[in-house]
């Protein structure tokens, strides 16, 4: 299948849109917003509940962080609409990226078109990335509605993430 979108580098979108949220976990931690996903989803999948190492978790790749990016853009638009918070963190997110020209045509087009859960769970090959996409949206979007709630439900879902890695994320971020 071939992408009619603009294509932008999401992994630095991703990292900002994670570090841009201040939640207590984030505003804790010297970490990367990609390293913080991949710590979160890897003791969440564990069950560990003390921080550790990321080096042996693989790299988020470019791919995988499109797809995170594409999921944080679902999610924010579950509602119907975009608030002007929201807004504001997505464009702060793509010009803290350095990609303003190409990140704003591309968010402009995922607007527009934003995937659906079954369309973000086809892409994913593993628990563990499943589980890093799931971490990334949850850090990165507040779920001040109803229907943002019921997405991360549905992701969840779909991702097949386990009820036990999604409390335990649930347990690690607080809004």
């Amino acid at each position: 299948m071939v992408d009619a979108k603009p294509s932008i580098d999401a992994k630095p979108v991703v990292e900002a849109m994670v570090r841009l949220r201040r939640s207590g976990l984030i505003a804790a931690t010297a970490l990367g917003g990609l390293a913080l996903v991949a710590g979160l989803a890897a003791r969440a999948l564990r069950g560990a509940d003390t921080t550790e190492s990321t080096a042996t978790e693989p790299p988020v790749n470019e791919d995988e962080a499109r797809i995170m990016l594409r999921a944080m853009v679902a999610a924010t638009l579950a509602d119907g609409q975009i608030d002007a918070d929201e807004r504001r963190r997505l464009d702060a997110a793509v010009q803290a990226a350095g990609i303003e020209r190409d990140g704003a045509a591309w968010l402009e087009a995922e607007i527009a078109d934003p995937a659906d859960v079954d369309e973000i769970a086809e892409r994913v090959r593993t628990p563990e990335q499943a589980t890093r996409i799931y971490s990334a949206v949850r850090l990165s979007v507040l779920t001040d509605t109803l229907q943002e709630r019921e997405f991360l439900k549905m992701l969840a879902a779909a991702l097949d993430v386990p009820s036990e890695a999604v409390a335990r994320i649930e347990a690690a971020i607080d809004d």
